[in-house]
């Protein structure tokens, strides 16, 4: 299987749609659509956690949902910035706390059926509150502080009570839980 041909659809500020023209299996050409975020570098995604256990999450109004969702603090790579630089950013911007260490945890795609977006996932430790959260002028953002160990029976309860979790953050903090059993 391979890409044939890659046409660009539509293009708008944050989305470009795309017709992807693939050879399949049985050598007949195939179309898929798709879309890309045009002019970032990626997407960085922390995994915040204080020297007490405590795991800042974040709560953020998603319009194409048209309501709130519990997620980790993350933000689109600009063009010039390493995912690192991107990730410390982030996480003064969304949480108001810095990170004295950001550990790379994990990457890859972030929904490989429609996009070819890859995220670049750190553990942010030694947190210090440095000022107001919130992000920026666009976003309605606020912190979720709960212990790490009980984060994912807080998510599921969340969840039954008709809030919306990003799905991902139950994987991330597996991942993220498993570096820190390491370093104990």
């Amino acid at each position: 299987m391979k890409i044939i041909d890659i046409e660009d659809l539509w293009t708008g500020r944050f989305i470009r749609t795309l017709a992807i023209t693939y050879e399949g299996r049985d050598g007949a050409a195939h179309r898929w659509e798709a879309f890309q975020r045009p002019n970032i570098g990626g997407i960085a995604v922390l995994v915040p956690v204080r020297d007490d256990g405590t795991l800042i999450l974040i709560r953020q109004f998603r319009p194409p949902v048209g309501q709130a969702v519990i997620e980790l603090p993350a933000g689109l790579v600009d063009i010039g910035e390493t995912p690192l630089e991107c990730a410390a950013r982030e996480l003064v911007e969304e949480t108001g706390y810095r990170a004295g260490r950001i550990e790379h945890l994990i990457s890859g795609p972030t929904v490989p059926a429609i996009s070819r977006e890859s995220i670049d996932v750190y553990l942010a430790s030694d947190l210090e509150f440095v000022g107001k959260s919130g992000g920026d002028a666009n976003e309605d953002i606020e912190t979720v502080e709960i212990p790490f160990e009980g984060a994912v029976d807080f998510l599921i309860g969340e969840s039954a009570a008709g809030g919306l979790v990003d799905l991902k953050v139950f994987g991330l903090l597996e991942v993220a839980r498993r570096r820190l059993a390491k370093k104990s």
